[in-house]
């Protein structure tokens, strides 16, 4: 089956002063529909304050707008249209389900259609988990199977402590938002993700991260920590929102063996890597890893709302209804699920992903050395980020004080450049620049200062040349007035 990316519906096109008419026409409904939006909806909004459009059409990598402009999406649902927007396998599998008279809303009653997504899942789990995995369906948000995979390890351990790192986005729910980067007075303890532009050591690379790998058993073994045995350790083998870190794959079976030895169940959390995503089809193959309890969603639901936690059988340990959810049973999310999985198993997109996403991070890292607005670019597969920073400030962290010895700290080893200080402000004129040139992308990273592309697993090789094309384009208008200021 060839893997293309079907071209975008078009609007008739009017001529003249017709053409006129209509443009005002349909910029006036579009106006108009922004305008009852910031009316109506609450101030927690948040794409619809940095992406003023109004999607009307779409069709794997393009959306169609109401004022009849036309976007290529790198926000892909921040992930979830693996193969984006409107493919065919996804649409017929909910047409099927549609005319076949089967129910649509089912609690958690057993179905062939649910049947056949556990059956597609089960079969792309890391080995080693499949053949003794258990599954529980949540409601239809990532953030609720987190909060059920914590509630699984806390039942199963008999203890509440959580291991949880710097950096990560595990949800907004209240036990998510626990161990996410952002919380305040909690019961879980942050450790240091290891990460080379803003090392916490100063160092980088894989010395930098068997410091923060010594630093967790250091906790774990000390027992004058304060940290007594955990539930669990959870955590994202790419960092997301936290922007886009890759974690490295000795550094993650490292936590592997250390949360082993300690019977401690390891939770990946792969709502945003999972599905091929990554370049490999769970970004914890890379390494190796097999955790006790998979965080799964967005494209597990092939586009529509779907979450599950997936988990080795010794942890199941639940009484009936210890985790329910009136919306588990969606019967169109599982059906466009497993037509997804089985279209990225089928067709080695995962690969394809892995092949693609180097080749653009390797024509961005080239690109970037003409932008002093650029820190850092980084990413696995089509999982990619571009740092901004502001190239008039001062270099910012430990490696700062040292950045004039080449041999750094002799107490560290080698001192890794000292990053200069995030850029939020450039990150949105660049975010800004690209809506201008008809590429969406969004920001994330601890200072919202890192421009992120999600594309969909489809992308052809012509659109990844567009999207780069568009994206170095914005950098440099940025770059030019950031020169001028």
């Amino acid at each position: 089956m060839a893997v293309t990316d079907p071209a975008p519906v078009a609007l008739p096109a009017p001529h003249d002063g017709a053409a006129r008419e209509a443009s005002a026409c349909d910029s006036a409904v579009h106006e108009g529909i922004l305008r009852r939006q910031s009316a109506r909806e609450s101030a927690a909004r948040t794409y619809a304050r940095s992406l003023p459009i109004v999607p009307v059409r779409a069709r794997g990598l393009t959306i169609e707008g109401a004022d009849g402009r036309r976007y290529l999406d790198c926000l892909s649902g921040a992930g979830t249209l693996a193969l984006g927007h409107n493919h065919p396998v996804v649409l017929e599998a909910i047409r099927t389900v549609l005319d076949s008279g089967a129910p649509l809303h089912v609690l958690d009653l057993a179905t062939p259609v649910k049947d056949a997504f556990t059956t597609e899942l089960f079969a792309t789990l890391p080995a080693g988990l499949a053949d003794r995995a258990r599954i529980q369906f949540c409601g239809p948000a990532g953030t609720d199977a987190v909060e059920a995979a914590l509630k699984l390890v806390r039942t199963a351990t008999g203890r509440s402590g959580l291991l949880a790192f710097t950096g990560a986005y595990h949800g907004m729910t209240a036990g998510a938002l626990e161990a996410s980067g952002g919380a305040h007075d909690v019961r879980v303890t942050r450790l240091p993700y290891p990460q080379d532009y803003r090392c916490p050591f100063g160092i980088g690379g894989p010395r930098g991260a068997e410091l923060a790998a010594r630093w967790t058993e250091s906790l774990l073994d000390d027992t004058k920590s304060g940290v007594p045995r955990p539930a669990g350790m959870i955590l994202e083998p790419v960092q997301g929102e936290g922007g886009v870190i890759p974690a490295p794959d000795p550094w993650l079976r490292r936590m592997r063996a250390l949360t082993r030895n300690r019977s401690i169940p390891l939770i990946a959390d792969e709502v945003q890597t999972g599905v091929g995503r990554t370049g490999a089809f769970w970004a914890v193959d890379h390494s190796g890893v097999v955790p006790d309890v998979m965080v799964l969603s967005k494209a597990v639901g092939g586009s529509l709302p779907l979450a599950v936690v997936v988990y080795h059988e010794d942890l199941d340990v639940w009484s009936p209804g210890a985790h329910a959810g009136t919306f588990r049973g969606n019967q169109l999310a599982m059906a466009a699920g497993a037509a997804t999985l089985a279209f990225v198993r089928e067709n080695r997109l995962d690969q394809r992903a892995a092949e693609l996403g180097a080749r653009i991070l390797g024509q961005l890292d080239e690109a970037a050395t003409e932008f002093a607005c650029v820190g850092d670019v980084r990413g696995r597969g089509l999982m990619i980020g571009i740092e901004i920073v502001d190239p008039a400030g001062e270099p910012t962290g430990p490696a700062a004080s040292g950045a004039d010895d080449p041999a750094g700290d002799p107490l560290l080893g080698a001192s890794s450049a000292a990053p200069l200080p995030a850029a939020p402000d450039l990150a949105a004129a660049v975010r800004d620049a690209c809506l201008d040139r008809g590429l969406i992308v969004e920001l994330g990273g601890r200072h919202s200062s890192v421009v992120r592309l999600l594309p969909p697993l489809t992308l052809t090789d012509e659109q990844a040349a567009a999207v780069v094309d568009r994206l170095t384009d914005a950098l440099a208008a940025v770059s030019r007035t950031a020169a001028h200021r």
